[in-house]
Parts: structure tokens; C-alpha cells; sequence
């Protein structure tokens, strides 16, 4: 068994034949799909996707890369879904400063507020870091502390970086189609963290693992990715799906 633990499956991408892919991954032994939000545009569709499908499970969050001037406003709405309804996680939440560095002190601003109620909810949280380790650890070295536990989604940093993480004491990091880019190295800093440390996530419909690279990806790819990890490890696939499922039902308390 695999779990997907982290989805776009609510996206517009899938609306014509978001049936089938769901139906794909039950065949191929994926029986869970963990969904994050984006901001308030999506949340309409992100609930709609949970009721009609039980595999799929809501997270609730803003995402940095729509924190924007009104960021305050989207976060009111997003805090009275979060604080009135049940959500596995808070995400996915973090600093972006690919698209935009413009906006890192109301990101910063976004991602501490997000922090804060996970710790009061006791909810772990899903952390989006792309260009922005070092910003995000300046935000954790201020307010973690050993109620706050999550994951590093889409994990492509450097051992160094890595180590950092694990240090936390509380995180995980989630590994996605990246993990086969023939030049992305993430494959050289895994062989240095132990499995005990990693989730499985694909992003669809982004990220695509070879040989998928450039097109819509999904949750079936998520195999790929566990048998890229299984030869890093020098492991059967059995083992990394059993590791992996299990450190996913652990951080996000799932049956």
C-alpha cells in the first residue's frame, strides 16, 4: 500500500477524468491521497473532491504563493474553515521566493500565523520551501518547539539542509518525482537519510517523474517513485512502501 501525501487531485486538470485516475490508484495498491489547500478559490473544490471520494483527505492552508495584499482577509477565511471543520493538516503553508521575492515579509507574516494554529490545533503542518530553506529555518528557529511537527514537502535541498530538518526532531520530508531527474542529485544526499525520514508525495498534476517529465502527473506515478527509492536504498519496493506508509499514517494520524 501507498499513500499520496500530497495531491492537487481537485484541480481543474482533472475534471474530465478525475473518476478514472482515482479508480487507478485503487488498482495499484495507492489508497490514499492526501490533499492540500490552496487559498480560497479552491476550497470549493477541494471539499467536493473529499465527499464524493473517502480515499482523499482535506488539509486546509494558504498557499505563499497566493499571499498577496489582501493576505489577511484570505487567512480570516481560511482560520473559520480550519477551526470549523476536520482537516488532517495545515497546508500548505511556507515561503516561495521563486515566483515573487517581493512579498517575503508578508509570506513570513502568513507562514507564522499558519504555525500558530497548527500548534493549537495540534495539526501538523505542510510546508511549501522552494528557493527559501534559509528563510523557512529563520521562521522555525524563532517559534518551533516540541508541539510543532510536519513535513517538508517536495524535499530537494542539500544534506546540510536535510540534517537541519531532521534536527527538528519532529519532521518529515516528502519525496516526489524530482527524486528521478537524471541531473537533480537529490538521489546522492537520500543515500545519506535514512528512510525512517521520507514520505511519498507526487503534486500532481506537477512534477512528473521520468519518463512523464512535462506532462500531467498523478498518483499512479507515485510508484516510480518508490522504486527509484527502493534502488537508492539498495531495498525492495515492499520495504519502501511499508516504511513510507507508515511514517504518513504517523505524522498524519490516518487509520
Amino acid at each position: 500500500m501507498l499513500i499520496d501525501t500530497h495531491t492537487h487531485i481537485y484541480l481543474k486538470e482533472f475534471n474530465d477524468d478525475r473518476n478514472t485516475v482515482i479508480e487507478k490508484c485503487m488498482s495499484n495498491g495507492i489508497n490514499k491521497l492526501l490533499l492540500p489547500n490552496i487559498d480560497t478559490s479552491t476550497i470549493e473544490s477541494l471539499h467536493s473532491t473529499c465527499e464524493k471520494y473517502s480515499c482523499c483527505k482535506p488539509m486546509m492552508g494558504l498557499h505563499p504563493c497566493s499571499v498577496k495584499e489582501d493576505f489577511e482577509k484570505e487567512l480570516n477565511s481560511i482560520k473559520t474553515y480550519l477551526y470549523n471543520g476536520n482537516y488532517i493538516a495545515i497546508g500548505e503553508i511556507g515561503i516561495d521566493l521563486y515566483w515573487d521575492k517581493t512579498t517575503l515579509t508578508i509570506q513570513k507574516k502568513a507562514f507564522e500565523e499558519q504555525i500558530n494554529w497548527a500548534k493549537e490545533l495540534h495539526l501538523p503542518i505542510v510546508i511549501h520551501a522552494r528557493d527559501s530553506y534559509e528563510e523557512i529555518f529563520e521562521v522555525l528557529d524563532k517559534i518551533h518547539d516540541s508541539s510543532l511537527f510536519g513535513v517538508f514537502h517536495c524535499f530537494t535541498g542539500s544534506l546540510k539542509q536535510a540534517k537541519k530538518i531532521i534536527d527538528y526532531g519532529n519532521f518529515k520530508m516528502g519525496i516526489g518525482g524530482v527524486v528521478t531527474f537524471k541531473n537533480g542529485g537529490l538521489d546522492k544526499t537520500l543515500q545519506n537519510i535514512e528512510l525512517k525520514h521520507l514520505m511519498l508525495e507526487t503534486d500532481s498534476p506537477y512534477l512528473s517523474p521520468n519518463p512523464y517529465r512535462g506532462k500531467r502527473n498523478e498518483s499512479t506515478h507515485l510508484k516510480l517513485i518508490a522504486e527509484k527509492l527502493a534502488i537508492i536504498y539498495n531495498c525492495t519496493f515492499e520495504e519502501i512502501a511499508e516504511i513510507t506508509t507508515r511514517n504518513a499514517k504517523m505524522l498524519f494520524k490516518l487509520d
